[in-house]
């Protein structure tokens, strides 16, 4: 974790946007494997600072400087912490989410995140102070997201929490007075109880119960003292979600499947009238007020771009003007200020590279910020493109294709980057991987195969009960629609991916070997009954909803199916031709490195070579630089070797 006291300051210079001329070779493997040098940044609410977490080659940071002359106010190390957020809670406390790896004696010594709160107090000399130490009868450390609270002109933070009563641990909500530096319970949550919708006044207007075991689904709003329910659902699969406060502060948003597709709706705490379904509130994620914690917007991330749709006319007048200063770059809101007048951009193109931008709108002035990877400028980027290519049964897969700077679009040799999730998807902008592979003299395909998020309910539908099967097919459909185009060469094609990017590596050469003369998996699953034996045992039984979301895409019965054998690579090494490398985080808490290991092990049962390369202190999301930068130098090293670039 990150210590209290600092004995010595770490001085990591903001790099200001530098002018870099085109290079003879490429960047080095370890500048694409650093952490971004500004991951998160937000503006205290009057525009006065700015906080970000910054990172380099070996390490992260917390910054807090001051916006008018950039002056250094604060700064962290995080030590062998992982920073994870920051929130400003007024304009002089700083709220810090950091992550540890810790393993519990419990469930069986396995990895596990632990989430702790740090409070920066830069009106009393900036010292951290850990938080929650002193809650009683309960976990001390965050159990969701800390929500700020300003009370007569004093800082508070509410969380939830675990908190034991009555022999049972519930999500309770913690209140922090920043101040005194005190925390209590403020609100107790029920055994079903997995949310709560926290207003301005640090009060819950609403709680989120779920019975896992039955599927029932209840929004209770708060009246008095009491709960009523608002809305239930029956939802064994596809549970309903709350995602905000509507345009006032009275109505909650919620989506729902109930209709076969996902739908917004919006409720009325004070007597439950639901209106909807509605198109209003359509988009990946929606943007909301920091002061009254209102929706003023949506973000709709499409195939080559993202879309701010701003609700009130000011805003959407200003984000206009935002991007029309940038032409044919991808601009995104980083933070503002409370009075819009101080802005914060991500931008992201040919001309910037990848940038951040301060606006000041009282000045009319935009000035170059920091760089989010140094040594990587403009003309290290390699060009990005977006296509749609049929799969075998005539299914529209949207990929993205990234092709090595300076070399002609022909006869290339072929990465195939396979996505995580797997209901989840790639984003346009710049992709540290991706740039990395590219970097080396390979084209690389990203294909948003059946089930990724993102492209529609019936495109995420596709993928149910096609683990291991189309979902697999559609990787390789895109390889032959390169291979038709003449873009790259049948002969030369390698697959890579990370968590069900790396089962789908593996599977590339067990399942369908005729396509790929290599793979390197990172973190991915191997034995897929196994993976659900082990979920049915952290959950403490088969009747839940998290072993329900996994057998639907799988297209299992119950966790003993053996009919999955078929689609598991460890179950399907004796197809193995091609050379494999497997790569894990000791430290992974979300697909255990157990999956790795029995994937080398039935490797070495067979007589194959088995490469497996342990990421030490690495978790599932490669948040180490030094780890991140292992697994890069490792992974372009076996690809070299066994699909060569030149």
């Amino acid at each position: 974790m990150m210590p209290m006291k600092m004995p010595w300051l770490l001085a990591l210079a903001l790099a200001v946007l530098p002018v870099i001329p085109a290079l003879a070779a490429p960047p080095a493997i370890r500048l694409f494997g650093q952490l971004p040098n500004v991951s998160t940044i937000e503006l205290s609410p009057d525009g006065s600072k700015w906080a970000a977490v910054m990172g380099d080659e070996t390490s992260a940071q917390i910054q807090v400087r001051a916006v008018a002359d950039n002056k250094l106010l604060a700064i962290s190390p995080a030590e062998k912490s992982k920073l994870r957020d920051i929130t400003w809670v007024g304009n002089d406390h700083l709220i810090a989410t950091i992550s540890t790896t810790d393993r519990l004696a419990t469930l069986n010594n396995r990895a596990v995140e632990s989430v702790h709160l740090l409070d920066l107090d830069l009106a009393q000399g900036g010292k951290w102070k850990q938080l929650l130490g002193d809650l009683h009868n309960a976990v001390r450390q965050a159990a969701g997201i800390p929500r700020p609270v300003i009370r007569d002109g004093r800082p508070y933070i509410v969380v939830p929490v675990f908190f034991a009563r009555n022999e049972l641990y519930t999500l309770s909500l913690a209140e922090v007075d920043l101040v005194r530096q005190k925390a209590y319970i403020t609100f107790f949550g029920t055994s079903d109880t997995v949310g709560w919708m926290v207003g301005t006044d640090g009060k819950p207007a609403a709680r989120i119960d779920y019975t896992t075991t039955t599927g029932d689904w209840r929004l209770m709003a708060r009246q008095g003292t009491d709960y009523r329910a608002v809305y239930t659902e029956r939802a064994p699969l596809d549970r309903p979600y709350v995602f905000g406060f509507g345009r006032d502060a009275n109505t909650l948003l919620f989506g729902s499947h109930k209709s076969g597709e996902w739908e917004e709706y919006e409720v009325t705490l004070a007597d439950g009238k639901i209106s909807g379904p509605t198109t209003a509130y359509r988009g990946d994620r929606v943007i909301t007020d920091r002061r009254t914690r209102t929706v003023v917007g949506t973000i709709d991330t499409r195939l080559d771009r993202v879309d701010y749709n701003f609700f009130d006319a000011a805003d959407a007048a200003l984000w206009r003007g935002l991007t029309r200063s940038f032409p044919s770059e991808q601009v995104q809101m980083e933070s503002w200020s409370d009075d819009r007048q101080t802005i914060i951009v991500g931008v992201d193109g040919p001309k910037t590279g990848v940038g951040l931008f301060l606006i000041d709108r009282r000045r009319r002035t935009a000035n170059p910020l920091a760089l989010r990877y140094n040594g990587i400028g403009p003309d290290d980027l390699n060009p990005v493109t977006t296509f749609t290519y049929k799969a075998a049964d005539g299914l529209d897969i949207p990929a993205y294709l990234t092709l090595p700077r300076g070399r002609e679009a022909k006869g290339l040799p072929l990465i195939v980057l396979a996505h995580g999730g797997p209901a989840a998807r790639d984003t346009p902008g710049f992709d540290w991987w991706a740039q990395a592979l590219a970097s080396r003299g390979y084209a690389v395909l990203q294909p948003q195969f059946r089930g990724s998020d993102g492209f529609g309910d019936a495109h995420l539908q596709a993928g149910y009960g096609q683990w291991g099967r189309k979902m697999q097919t559609d990787l390789s459909d895109g390889v032959r629609d390169l291979v038709k185009k003449g873009t790259v060469d049948a002969a030369r094609v390698c697959i890579a991916g990370a968590s069900y990017g790396g089962y789908a590596a593996m599977a590339g050469v067990a399942l369908d070997p005729t396509v790929y003369r290599c793979a390197s998996a990172v973190a991915g699953v191997s034995d897929l009954r196994r993976m659900l034996v082990t979920e049915a045992r952290d959950a403490g039984g088969s009747n839940n909803a998290t072993l329900r979301y996994w057998q639907r895409f799988m297209g299992a019965k119950d966790k003993n199916d053996t009919s999955i054998d078929a689609f598991s690579p460890a179950r399907q090494v004796a197809h193995i031709k091609a050379p494999l490398q497997l790569i894990h985080g000791k430290d992974d808490s979300v697909v255990l490195l157990e999956q790795s290991q029995i994937m080398a092990d039935a490797l070495k049962a067979a007589g194959k070579p088995a490469a497996l390369l342990v990421l030490p202190g690495e978790d599932h999301y490669l948040s180490r630089p030094a780890t991140r930068t292992a697994m890069l130098e490792a992974q372009i090293a076996f690809l070299e070797k066994h699909n060569p670039p030149n």
